[in-house]
């Protein structure tokens, strides 16, 4: 018969997965105006300025919206220097007993309503200036362009998107992983990502969002990797590696010879120096290994388990170790 003291252990698991580097912030932008595009300036791969004209529509029908609010506005304010005058004098002549107080009244009145149409007019200048400038899409961001919809000489429609911008900034790395993993309810504190062109090019990161469903045509969960560091040669698209340690808690290695079953359940058979006798004790296993059994539960650091012989032994049955393995 052999006995062993057993001795609580870690069994970190190492994992690698593969994946991408993707901008932390991605935009879709869009006219917020109908048109025909008549101008493109960039195109995917370019890098863009926050505030940077990226394409422009035909502006025609906002030029010609324009040039009638500002006639507009003459207008109404022609009319408010005459309305203005017209009171003025209305006041002087009332002053003097010239004019009755109906007479000036109305003269009131119609300065009233001319400023309300002046300012009705420069509101309508201003909303049409405004549609004016939604004929220039912008860059909302400095950034990278990562994809382009539309093209010169096609029909954009108001909200559709027409550029996707990758801002500058914190970079993720992208991991599309098994649901599996996530089950286990381990999180790496650390993760190594490493460029798989070139894996001397690393960087480190944490898990900073998963992905709140699975996707049902890989099965996979999106999980994102917030880097604290972005080094120059990981750029937008780059393959990476993803290399983490999910934390074990303390188990128990035995040998598979070890193992025997106490009412249909997993059992150990247990040795007490103190009496030299030897009992079975319920295990909990967590995982069956080829060359070893891991228990998770129903150990305790230094008791001593039978290792060999077990076939022949009882519960309660008095044994005598040889003088190695009393030693041991």
């Amino acid at each position: 018969m052999k006995v062993e003291a057993v001795e609580p252990q870690r069994l970190d698991e190492r994992m690698t997965l593969t994946g991408t580097i993707a901008a932390r912030t991605e935009n879709n932008l869009s006219f917020r105006t109908n048109g025909r595009i008549v101008e493109r300036r960039v195109d995917v791969g370019d890098a863009v300025r926050k505030g940077e004209v990226l394409a422009r529509l035909d502006p025609s029908t906002q030029q010609a919206d324009v040039d009638s609010a500002r006639a507009g506005v003459a207008s109404a304010q022609a009319q408010v220097q005459q309305a203005t005058a017209a009171f003025e004098r209305a006041r002087s002549l009332f002053s003097q007993g010239f004019v009755t107080r109906r007479e000036f009244d109305q003269a009131d009145q119609a300065l009233k309503v001319a400023n309300a149409g002046a300012l009705s007019a420069r509101a309508e200048l201003a909303s049409a200036e405004d549609a004016l400038s939604f004929t220039e899409l912008k860059a909302d961001a400095d950034g990278i362009v990562t994809d382009r919809k539309l093209d010169v000489g096609e029909i954009a429609q108001a909200a559709a998107t027409v550029f996707t911008i990758a801002w500058d900034g914190p970079r993720d790395a992208l991991f599309d992983i098994s649901e599996g993993l996530l089950l286990r309810d381990k999180k790496p504190a650390a993760i190594t990502v490493a460029l798989i062109a070139d894996p001397s090019i690393r960087t480190e990161g944490a898990i900073r969002q998963v992905a709140p469903s699975v996707d049902p045509q890989t099965a996979t969960v999106r999980v994102k990797i917030g880097l604290d560091q972005v080094p120059a040669g990981m750029t937008l698209g780059a393959a990476v590696s993803g290399s983490a340690s999910i934390p074990s808690p303390p188990v128990f290695v035995v040998p598979p010879a070890a193992l025997t079953s106490l009412d249909g359940k997993p059992a150990l058979w247990m040795f007490n120096p103190g009496t030299s006798e030897v009992s079975m004790r319920p295990v909990d296993v967590s995982t069956y290994e080829t060359a070893s059994v891991v228990v998770n539960g129903g150990l305790q650091a230094g008791e001593q388990v039978v290792v060999e012989g077990t076939k022949l032994l009882r519960p309660g049955q008095k044994v005598s170790l040889s003088q190695e393995a009393a030693a041991r």
